[in-house]
């Protein structure tokens, strides 16, 4: 039995309206002044040092919200330059792939006067070359992949998500042009953790019953391998705010990416929203504690596979 035992919170800050189904800048000033504080705090109370993934977007808007993150003691990653599906990486040509890490990258060392070089692209969306620009870029770690996942359908980028399948369940380092697979390069991948069902925030308010099953089979893999733990969830879980319109805007070009990518996935992903959901995420990160996990950053899991 393998006694590493290894968990990374990371959370993606954007300014997505759960609620409200699209982007919206007004959510983030929620983020800033419930979403983050709420998170601090109880990251505060279990010890946990965590890995914040910023858009450039809502650093611009409202540079607080990085600044919290980081005098908390916590590591500041890109979450690239803005969440609009449009601009997802795994459709940007390797030129534009290029500009927005470097753009999202100084936007962030701008705020905190320090390197950044951990990565997650929004809506985990990333083709196999990328590699190649990550380094270009300037980083060391990305977090985008999420090994043996079966979700794929009801999100965008769903085709290239099927090299999910075949992905090492730990963490590795990629081959210079396929991040699915193991390699050579020095960029590192932190696959975000699954087990069929993945092991996110939004699963977990969903289904908390069956994210605890999911949780405890993985569980066991550490056990038995050290496999780490990569819990995934984003400050806008944990906001209380107002609803706009009861209309569900329609991203996906095509009728079927609507149904399953829009309309199913938003029903399901308002359950247990805002202050309901604390006590629920309180109960993922009592166990760790109790089980004598160790709370890193993605930057620090980088730094021990180095060694």
């Amino acid at each position: 039995m393998s006694k590493d035992k290894r968990c990374l919170i990371t959370n993606d800050v954007e300014t997505t309206s759960i609620l409200n189904h699209k982007l919206r800048d007004k959510t983030g000033e929620y983020v800033l002044k419930q979403g983050m504080p709420r998170l601090i705090d109880l990251y505060d109370k279990y010890e946990v040092k965590a890995t914040f993934f910023f858009t450039g977007h809502i650093a611009r808007l409202y540079p607080n919200v990085v600044r919290m993150a980081y005098e908390h003691g916590h590591e500041v990653g890109s979450h690239g330059l803005t969440h609009e599906v449009s601009k997802a990486f795994d459709v940007l040509s390797p030129e534009e792939q290029l500009s927005h890490l470097r753009q999202s990258k100084q936007i962030l060392e701008d705020i905190i006067g320090e390197e950044v070089v951990s990565f997650r692209a929004p809506a985990a969306r990333v083709d196999k070359g990328f590699p190649k620009i990550l380094a270009e870029a300037g980083f060391k770690i990305d977090s985008s992949v999420s090994s043996q996942r079966l979700d794929m359908m009801f999100s965008f980028g769903a085709l290239k998500k099927l090299n999910w399948l075949t992905a090492p369940r730990k963490a590795y380092f990629t081959q210079s042009d396929n991040i699915f697979r193991k390699g050579d390069s020095m960029v590192l991948e932190a696959p975000i953790s699954a087990m069929g069902f993945p092991y996110i925030g939004t699963f977990m308010r969903i289904a908390p019953a069956l994210n605890r099953c999911t949780r405890q089979m993985l569980y066991w893999e550490t056990l038995c391998n050290g496999r780490q733990f990569v819990f995934l969830t984003h400050p806008n879980e944990f906001i209380d705010e107002e609803r706009e319109t009861t209309e569900i805007e329609r991203r996906a070009s095509n009728y079927i990416s609507y149904l399953l990518g829009d309309v199913l996935r938003h029903k399901l992903k308002v359950k247990n929203l805002g202050e309901k959901a604390l006590p629920i995420y309180e109960r993922e990160l009592a166990f760790f504690q109790r089980r004598g996990f160790d709370f890193v950053t993605c930057k620090e899991l980088y730094n021990l596979k180095i060694k």
